[in-house]
């Protein structure tokens, strides 16, 4: 049985329908989606009467069953409780926020404090700290809970298990990428107190520094890449700004994703770049690049209130989001160029090596790419091949 038709609407959130309708138009919603959305607004206004609650009491187990009931009666669209996505946001907006959902569990307790840590204190960006915290839920899963988790026979065995293990399938980038997660969560065990241990000298390094030169791209697959941008459309002449930027900056893909209206200074033709631990570099910012952009800016990008410059083209219209995005840009254009997949990382090494033939020192490289130290943009003078061979001393002879 139907709780709601569109000739019987009824509950407190109706009064809130005309300003989710300008919302929705705002998110680039056409007419016929956003009514459709109107009409969930309406069917959860009237189940909410129907239950004697408010919206600010709803709960994550109180959603999913409404939208039980939903699937039951068969309806077609909106059947998840990511339907109340924009609803929840713009009702947010005017101060009707949900309960927040506290759990007691010890895994979600832990999860949340050391996310605390991760972001407050180790100053990570939220991409970064999902890949800590999936790495920490693995880990204090092994561990055995009983009104919390265990933590005093933790010992150097049990990392070096568990990283052994979770590292056995993974690339050595990848496997890097654990390690630190690692030695980070082992460092906040001891910083709280829940280990007398130092326990993060014992997580195994990656045998040695890679012994293979930074591996860039060719200057005719860098404008292969950018040539395979179509101007005339609106997704081309978005993408083409950011490969721009990646091709010319060596940018990372969430350096991308965090610039802001902002932070582009077109008087002064410079622009901030944000990048790791809250580190903002002004950059001279190149004629082609701030061509590129002041293309896509005036008459491209969505005219809505985020300061997002990059965002999505279809509704809801906001911000990229992952740097999965710039990814999938990267993948489009590669596959329309005829040439390999080439990573964010590889054209931040194809930014370095063409830097380092022209001359620019391994300072002034490193502030270009948002190094903290110079011990990583040192890895680039391995391709300076002739001022490697000024300083190499000659082979002795033998004397017999």
């Amino acid at each position: 049985m139907s709780m709601i038709g569109s000739s019987d609407p009824s509950g407190s959130l109706l009064d809130y329908a005309p300003g989710f309708h300008r919302y929705l138009s705002e998110l680039g919603y056409s007419p016929w989606a956003a009514e459709k959305h109107l009409y969930l607004m309406a069917y959860l206004s009237r189940w909410l009467e129907m239950e004697s609650i408010s919206f600010c009491d709803l709960t994550t187990s109180r959603i999913e069953e409404f939208f039980c009931i939903r699937r039951l009666e068969g309806r077609s669209d909106l059947r998840t409780p990511r339907s109340l996505e924009q609803l929840i946001a713009y009702l947010g907006k005017l101060g009707l926020t949900l309960k927040p959902q506290i759990s007691t569990e010890p895994l979600d307790v832990f999860l949340v404090n050391y996310h605390r840590y991760l972001t407050s204190e180790r100053g990570l960006t939220e991409g970064s700290a999902h890949f800590y915290l999936n790495v920490a839920r693995l880990f204090v899963m092994e561990r055995p809970v009983v009104t919390q988790i265990e933590w005093t026979s933790l010992c150097a065995r049990d990392v070096t298990k568990f990283t052994a293990a979770t590292c056995r399938s993974r690339s050595i980038s990848s496997t890097r990428s654990v390690i630190s997660a690692m030695r980070c969560l082992l460092r906040f065990l001891r910083l709280e107190g829940l280990t007398n241990l130092d326990l993060d000298q014992a997580v195994l390094s990656v045998a040695g520094r890679s012994s293979s030169l930074p591996r860039g791209i060719s200057a005719g697959e860098v404008t292969a890449l950018l040539d395979s941008c179509d101007p005339t459309s609106a997704i081309g002449c978005r993408d083409y700004a950011i490969l721009l930027l990646l091709c010319r900056f060596g940018l990372r893909g969430g350096e991308v994703i965090a610039l802001k209206l902002d932070d582009i200074d077109w008087r002064s033709a410079e622009i901030i770049i944000n990048g790791k631990g809250g580190r903002r570099d002004r950059l001279p910012l190149p004629a082609d690049v701030g061509a590129a952009l002041a293309n896509y800016l005036q008459f491209v990008r969505p005219q809505v209130t985020s300061r997002c410059v990059f965002l999505r083209l279809s509704a809801p219209i906001r911000g990229l989001g992952n740097t999965g995005t710039i990814r999938s840009v990267l993948d489009r254009a590669c596959s329309r160029a005829g040439i390999a997949y080439v990573n964010p990382h590889r054209l931040r090494h194809t930014v370095a090596t063409e830097m380092l033939r022209k001359g620019v020192s391994l300072h002034d490289i490193g502030q270009v790419l948002g190094h903290h130290g110079e011990a990583t943009t040192a890895n680039y003078a391995r391709v300076d091949i002739d001022g490697l061979r000024a300083v190499a001393r000659c082979w002795p002879e033998v004397v017999s």
